[in-house]
């Protein structure tokens, strides 16, 4: 997905953040049932990714055909993204499908507990879409059964289910929209997908440090205080012993960075004398 169609994706997902603190696998559930009807009909998703009608129409046909079926937070979240410019047909449904996959991640961080191996929800989730494709990929005969059309989405399901019998419920939400409609993908790759999803939101509660030597226990506890009360939660933080860096320190949070650095600042002297 790109041009266009990446813009209104990203500001999709810029517009459902507000709602993942206290999102529920029900949202999603609704999100996938949209997006199954979007895909079940070429004539809806031409009409919902047509340039020449207005963002306010396409929006209303949305809350027309899902009122009532589904709950207020999905028709807003369709509605919305039928409102938005697409280049082609199906990358709505690429959105709706990233957007329910979102959610389902959303609910897998949001679970306060840390299970008794000591890993957290969405480590747990990538882990479980991991073990449920290895299981895919080492047997043949698994890979026929979950490709084959005249099987049922039921069947498919239960196959699913028992190669991961331990999965969280979120693991289970993705993995039976992944064999239940893979939108003309494998399923693995489909399930690659939502866990590399899971790795990115992950990655925005890690701390990367870059630091010329070891920090004392004392100096990580408090750069460890200071990180967490400037993202309001606790961070994970790896730390980087980078000499090249020459004093200082260089801090990455997702796609943000504070570059404190000796070697960061002699660029930017460097760069301002050319």
């Amino acid at each position: 997905m790109a041009g266009v169609s990446s813009e209104s994706l990203t500001a999709a997902l810029v517009a459902l953040e507000a709602k993942l603190p206290n999102a529920s696998l029900q949202l999603a559930t609704e999100l996938f049932a949209i997006l199954g009807t979007v895909d079940s009909s070429a004539g809806l998703r031409r009409a919902l990714t047509d340039p020449s009608r207005s963002g306010k129409e396409k929006s209303e046909l949305v809350t027309q055909l899902f009122s009532g079926k589904v709950s207020a937070d999905a028709v807003e979240i369709a509605s919305g993204l039928a409102s938005s410019r697409w280049a082609s047909a199906r990358d709505i449904g690429d959105a709706l499908e990233t957007l329910a996959a979102s959610v389902v991640i959303a609910v897998a961080e949001n679970k306060s507990a840390v299970s008794a191996s000591g890993i957290t929800g969405l480590e747990a989730l990538e882990n479980d879409l991991f073990t449920f494709n290895q299981a895919v990929d080492s047997s043949h005969e698994v890979q026929r059964a979950l490709s084959e059309p005249q099987a049922s989405q039921a069947s498919k399901a239960a196959l699913a289910g028992k190669l991961v019998p331990g999965a969280s419920e979120e693991a289970r939400v993705l993995i039976g929209q992944a064999v239940s409609q893979p939108r003309g993908l494998k399923v693995t790759k489909l399930v690659s997908r939502f866990a590399e999803l899971a790795a990115k939101r992950q990655q925005r509660w890690i701390a990367t440090v870059g630091v010329t030597r070891p920090l004392t226990e004392v100096q990580t506890s408090r750069l460890q205080a200071a990180l967490n009360a400037l993202y309001g939660r606790e961070l994970k933080i790896n730390m980087n012993v980078d000499p090249a860096l020459i004093g200082g320190i260089r801090v990455q949070i997702g796609d943000e960075v504070v570059d404190a650095s000796v070697l960061a600042r002699l660029g930017q002297l460097q760069r301002q004398l050319a």
